[in-house]
Order: C-alpha cells, then structure tokens, then sequence
C-alpha cells in the first residue's frame, strides 16, 4: 500500500501540473506576443486546459483502415507512460523520493531513451508515408541530441561521484562563494549544453520540426486525433516538465536553496525544487516566443559538430582539472 500510495501522491499533482503547464505555457506567449490568452473559460481563464481535454476527449477516434490499429493505439500511450515513469526517482527534497536508486540518473537516462520508441512506433503503424518521414525526422532528432546530453551527464557524474540523483544534489551546497548548484562553475558551459539539447530532445521550439506546419504538418502524429492526440500532447508537456527538473537537480543544486544560507533553509526543499521547476518552464516558453524555428540541417550541424565536440572536449577537461587538483571523488 505504501508503493501505492507514493505513486498515486506523485502521479495525480503530476497529471494536474501537466494539464495547467499547457495554460501557463499560452498564458507566456501572449503575453510576450502582446496578445490575452486564455480567458474565457473560468475565472482568468483557468479552466481552459480541462475544456481542451473534454473537447478531445467527446472526439471521435479514427483509426485509418490500412493502419496496425493495436500498435497505433500503444505508441501515444506508451509516449504518455514513459514521460511519468521518470518521476520514480526524482527527489522532490531530502529523502522525499519514491525511489532512491543508486543508479537514479541512468534510469532516467534509459528512461528517456525509450521515448522515441512511442514516436516511431506511431509513425509506422500510421501507414501514412508523411506520419512515417515525420517519425524518422523525430528519431534522428532525438538521437542527436541524446549522445552530447550523455556528455554533459558524464561531466557532472565526474565531479560527483555518484549516479544517486540526491548525492547529486547535495554535492552542489556552497559549490561557489556560498551559491548552491553548478550555476557558476567549469561546469556552466554544458548547464547551456544541456538546456539546448532538451528543447531539441522534447521536439520543443525552435526545434519543433517533427510536426512543422510549414513542412510536413504534424509529422508523426498526422493520423492521430481525439485522446490518442491529447496522449501525444500531455507526454510531450511530462516530458517538458521532466528535463525541468533533471536541469534543476544536475545544475540547480535541486531542492537545495540559491544562496548558501541558514535563514533560506527554513523554507522547505520541495518549494525551492517546484520554484526552480518553474522558472525552467518560463525560460522554455520564453525561448518558444522569441526564436524562430531552425531548419533541419542546421539542426543536425547543431548536435553533431557543435555540441558533440564540445561536451566531449568538456569530458576531457573535466577529467584534467579534477586530476590536477586532487579532487577526484572518492
């Protein structure tokens, strides 16, 4: 009962955070579009994201005749699944974690890994040749940006230690004159590294290219439409939420205070860690308003030849200076 009810307490905020990201994120974009928003629906708009989903939900479900339907069914589900199985092993605070894995951040890592599967999976059961390119596209997207992510990851675990996502936190405290996290160090080169390579890995603009309208129209997700679509949806907003939170924990110093203070930690971890969720969220949607789309080749120029070398020469570094100085984990 006790497994239970820890994944019920994080599963269900979750799924209600989920839905009121998708409010927030418009409610950004408007206002730096210099338009309203969402605001019709309930008091400022607030309910807007529920009359979307029971819009979706009243659709009906088509399923082209030529399409592997039980396939086509999994891939949006498993997407949506995939995206809220991350959440075991994220520390909310001190202790505060379903489950504390000694190897929490490869989980998350393999986790992450396997939601292309849902996208291709998608794209080919479509049996549409332009919900296929569009998988394709995605996969070689997504696969880029996960090897300079992998990178970046071996260069906090370097000055770690430990792949325990809470060692990971508490390795941050005081890391420079007294600010907690990775903000200011050697390391914050690939805190921009990583951010970069989550827009890209969550399809996110400016890299949203697997569904550009201008392009190929919704890409792998073409054929989809009622609560298959709102599946696709709502994982790719878990997912979003997710690297929020692994950004946070990898260089934020997580549930951890900005400042190297006592009078900050009479706060609670948890609002420190949803106060650094949320600012990550804002700077996603921010990033979203203002940069226009790239183009897939310069995507791909982007992750192979720029971030790749980089992160990889960053490993090496790393390696030095942590030699060099004696201050290799033990």
């Amino acid at each position: 009962m006790g497994i239970v009810a820890g994944i019920l307490a994080i599963t269900l905020p979750l799924l209600l955070v989920v839905a009121m990201s998708v409010y927030m994120d418009r409610k950004v974009w408007a206002g730096m579009q210099m338009r309203r928003g969402p605001n019709v629906v309930g008091p400022w708009g607030l309910l807007q994201s529920f009359a979307d989903g029971l819009k979706l939900f009243l659709k009906e479900t088509i399923i082209p005749a030529s399409a592997n339907k039980f396939i086509f069914l999994l891939a949006p589900a498993l997407t949506f699944i995939l995206a809220l199985v991350g959440w075991a092993v994220i520390p909310f605070d001190a202790g505060m974690v379903l489950a504390d894995l000694n190897v929490g951040i490869l989980y998350l890592f393999a986790i992450s890994s396997l939601g292309v599967y849902g996208i291709i999976l998608s794209g080919w059961a479509s049996n549409s040749r332009y919900a296929f390119l569009g998988a394709l596209r995605s996969s070689a997207q997504m696969v880029s940006y996960e090897v300079s992510i992998g990178f970046v990851l071996v260069t906090v675990l370097m000055c770690v230690g430990s792949l325990n996502l809470s060692d990971i936190v508490m390795a941050q405290k005081g890391t420079f004159l007294g600010v907690n996290g990775y903000w200011f160090t050697p390391l914050f080169p690939m805190f921009i590294v990583f951010f970069i390579s989550a827009l890209a890995e969550t399809n996110r603009p400016p890299f949203d290219l697997p569904e550009a309208e201008a392009e190929i129209v919704a890409g792998y997700q073409i054929e989809y439409s009622s609560m298959s679509f709102a599946l696709f949806f709502l994982g790719e907003y878990a997912n979003i939420i997710l690297m929020c939170a692994m950004t946070s924990i990898l260089f934020l110093g997580g549930w951890l205070p900005p400042f190297d203070w006592a009078p900050l930690y009479v706060i609670p971890g948890w609002i420190w860690f949803f106060g650094k969720i949320f600012f990550m969220f804002f700077v996603f949607a921010w990033v979203k308003a203002t940069v226009p789309r790239y183009r897939y080749d310069q995507l791909m120029r982007l992750g192979w030849k720029v971030f790749l070398p980089i992160s990889l020469l960053w490993v090496v570094l790393t390696g030095l200076f942590l030699l060099l100085t004696d201050k290799i984990p033990a």
